[in-house]
């Protein structure tokens, strides 16, 4: 009698398909997965800047021109995948736009912005 030693070739091509199979549903969604998490980080950021924007208003009866003026800098995920953009009007009354526009593989989400009413919009309306 013969005795059977390791794998047929018909056995390692079912396993490498079924693992074909699975990583071509695991990859995307775990991209996905990935790309919720930096918008979520570009989000606290920004609504972090607008909140030091109100803090900032009374003192200086105005908002801030800048985000070092703010002493704000943005953390290495969110500069990472976005680009962090503040601009002013000076009023009556004043008013401020903090935007996060994306870069690299984070760009298929689109921008998101708050001004000084807290209102939140976004390229895309599903994504705030």
């Amino acid at each position: 009698m013969r005795q059977s030693r390791g794998f047929t070739l018909m056995e390692i091509m079912i396993t490498v398909a079924i693992i074909g199979i699975l990583a071509a549903i695991a990859i995307p969604s775990y991209q996905n997965h990935v790309r919720k998490a930096n918008r979520s980080a570009a989000k606290a950021y920004i609504l972090d800047v607008a909140q030091k924007q109100q803090l900032y208003l009374p003192t200086a009866r105005g908002y801030a021109a800048s985000l070092s003026e703010l002493q704000s800098t943005a953390p290495d995920d969110v500069t990472r995948f976005y680009d962090v953009t503040m601009t002013n009007s000076a009023g009556p009354p004043p008013t401020f736009t903090v935007t996060a526009t994306p870069k690299g593989n984070q760009v298929v989400d689109g921008w998101i912005a708050i001004d000084a009413n807290m209102t939140k919009t976004s390229q895309y309306t599903d994504k705030w």
